[in-house]
């Protein structure tokens, strides 16, 4: 089999279209995925994976449903999300294929996580797309289960790119607590793929057509979810929109789809204005340790290519 890997997702569009990314790719063993509270609220969260899963003939990937909050509530108990009407928001609550058959595993994401490192006897590339509360939650527990990991791969932060404030990303704003304790973790190697590269990686409407003309459950699964996100980019980026999520599982079989450097990163916990923002020290003579590889920059060619050539295979029987 291929790279061991787990996702751990706050479903929506993106990563929909990273989870049927990391089902499908040959070069990819999904052991499993976790979910968390990010872009709707766990139930639907969970609901969404269990969906795309069923969708493309992967219902044996297990799903285990994780933290429904952030690790430090701070006035939001119910989480942080979005704050879009549905015209302009780019996942909504339901993602538009049929309801799943199969239900989530009774192991929390937490405990999954914890057990299924330590037990592990190969290394496990962890892929967290959405906001942190998970991954801080089980080092929390156990913080020796960083070392059974070989990379943590992190869709979060951006340096001159922001979307949810005018300082921060989404996934790093609504749990900036767990963020922090992440990046602060002793795994061996930390990818961090920032807005900043996501948004050089766009997904046109061409794109969208020829993955809907493949035929596969995937193809049409994606092309409906990523025109969705064009609809809903159609103000910033005419005909074409970035998938953020699944830049993350195409650098797995193709580390080139980014160009990275090693820098220090720190996340604002504090500051009202500035809450959530990742703070990237791009100078050349920086004092602090660099503690993330971060991909300020993506091949858009590249990740379209990779996208239609994964989702023209079907589910292996």
């Amino acid at each position: 089999m291929g790279r061991k890997v787990i996702l751990d997702v706050d479903t929506g569009t993106d990563d929909a279209v990273a989870i049927m990314f990391a089902a499908l790719h040959p070069e990819l063993d999904l052991l499993g995925v976790t979910t968390v509270n990010g872009n709707v609220p766990l139930e639907n969260t969970t609901d969404n994976t269990l969906r795309v899963l069923d969708w493309i003939g992967c219902p044996d990937v297990p799903v285990h449903p994780g933290v429904p909050h952030p690790i430090a509530l701070f006035g939001f108990p119910g989480g942080r999300h979005f704050d879009t009407d549905d015209e302009h928001d780019p996942h909504g609550t339901a993602l538009p294929i049929p309801a799943p058959r199969t239900a989530a595993r009774d192991t929390g994401a937490v405990e999954y996580l914890v057990e299924t490192l330590r037990a592990t006897t190969e290394p496990i590339t962890l892929v967290p797309v959405g906001p942190l509360s998970n991954i801080a939650t089980a080092l929390a527990v156990d913080p020796t289960v960083a070392g059974a990991v070989d990379e943590l791969v992190v869709m979060g932060g951006g340096h001159t790119v922001t979307n949810v404030t005018a300082s921060a990303e989404f996934n790093i704003w609504a749990d900036p607590e767990a963020a922090n304790v992440v990046l602060s973790a002793d795994f061996t190697r930390r990818t961090l793929v920032t807005l900043d590269a996501t948004h050089r990686a766009l997904v046109p409407q061409r794109t969208c057509d020829a993955l809907d003309a493949l035929g596969t459950p995937a193809g049409t699964a994606a092309a409906r979810f990523i025109a969705r996100r064009i609809g809903a980019y159609e103000q910033t980026a005419v005909g074409a929109a970035p998938v953020h999520d699944v830049v993350c599982t195409a650098y797995l079989v193709a580390p080139e789809v980014i160009s990275t450097q090693h820098l220090p990163v720190v996340v604002e916990t504090a500051s009202p204005l500035t809450v959530g923002r990742t703070v990237i020290d791009t100078r050349p003579h920086a004092k602090a340790e660099p503690n993330a590889h971060v991909a300020l920059d993506a091949d858009a060619q590249l990740l379209n290519d990779l996208l239609l050539a994964t989702f023209a295979r079907e589910a292996a029987s």
